[in-house]
């Protein structure tokens, strides 16, 4: 099976992953600034959650450059990878709804690590595919924000129940790491 299929659709899921969460984001009751006061978290919430999404989707597009054949495997993987992020706009509105809460900032961090998790699944179910001298191997190499990730994660959800702005704090710092731009499978790609 080529990957143009498996690209269309885990395309389409992130566009209804962001699109149900921007309906999450409701107009301020009144006209002066006190209004928008009251929307922040829930803004909040969602800029980080989009930054997520949009970080997962673009190392998804290249990760998807990488691959040569697209397998059963391979389709499982993606499908338990995208379900973890179609969790993302529940726990977004949950956050946003409740932001200091620990519940909600609990939950966000389990979600956000079962997505590290099952990004991390479907990596190496596309290097098994390829083979031992694949491009995504080489490119991944030893991917120490890959495996720093889930660690922040784990370290949040627990924190979560002392500090939320902590817990939350620790998420942040998550996206920031990867907000720098990995270009480690672009210049492979070039070389090859």
């Amino acid at each position: 099976m080529g990957k143009g299929r498996l690209e269309a659709f885990s395309d389409g899921v992130f566009a209804v992953i962001i699109t149900i969460m921007v309906l999450e984001l409701n107009v301020p009751h009144g006209s002066d600034m006190a209004a928008l006061r009251l929307v922040i978290p829930v803004f909040l919430s969602y800029a980080l959650s989009f930054t997520f999404v949009g970080i997962y989707w673009n190392n998804h597009h290249h990760m998807l450059h990488t691959c040569e054949k697209v397998t059963g495997g391979i389709l499982w993987a993606n499908l338990h990878f995208l379900f973890w992020l179609s969790l993302f706009p529940v726990t977004t509105a949950w956050i946003g709804e409740n932001h200091l809460a620990a519940a909600p900032s609990a939950l966000y961090g389990v979600v956000l690590l079962m997505a590290a998790v099952a990004y991390r699944i479907l990596q190496q179910a596309m290097i098994a595919a390829q083979g031992p001298d694949s491009l995504l191997k080489k490119a991944v190499g030893r991917d120490w924000k890959g495996k720093a990730s889930p660690i922040v994660y784990s370290i949040g959800t627990a924190v979560a129940f002392r500090s939320a702005p902590l817990a939350q704090g620790l998420y942040l710092l998550v996206a920031l790491l990867w907000l720098v731009p990995d270009r480690r499978i672009e210049s492979l790609l070039v070389r090859e």
